[in-house]
């Protein structure tokens, strides 16, 4: 459990820190097009990053709840893995979509290994 405990953690504070670099730097061109939307998605975003860096410490330290939380921060991850890519393929940046698919594979192995 604790390949899945550190992949979770290096996960969540990957996307925590995607997007607070691409917030600074202002490469969110949804911030002036669709405000409403984009903040939807950057808070959708950032509770999957904190879920999952919860369940990694809690895995990592082998608590009951760790398990848990790590199964519904693991789906909440599938979910924007599979919706994100979308943006970039739009954009022909293929080097994305590739990381959602290791980030979907790795995911999938983890799942089995903490159940």
């Amino acid at each position: 459990m604790k390949f899945a405990a550190v992949f979770s953690i290096i996960v969540g504070v990957g996307m925590i820190g995607q997007w607070s670099v691409s917030f600074v730097t202002k490469q969110i061109p949804e911030m002036k097009t669709e405000p409403i939307r984009i903040w939807f998605h950057i808070v959708a975003e950032m509770v999957t990053a904190i879920c999952l860096i919860i369940s990694g410490i809690g895995l990592f330290f082998s608590s009951n709840w760790g398990k848990d939380i790590f199964l519904i921060s693991i789906g909440m991850l599938f979910y924007t893995s599979i919706v994100s890519p979308g943006y970039f393929a739009q954009k022909g940046q293929w080097f994305w979509l590739g990381m959602f698919a290791a980030i979907i594979i790795i995911g999938i192995l983890n799942v089995f290994l903490v159940l």
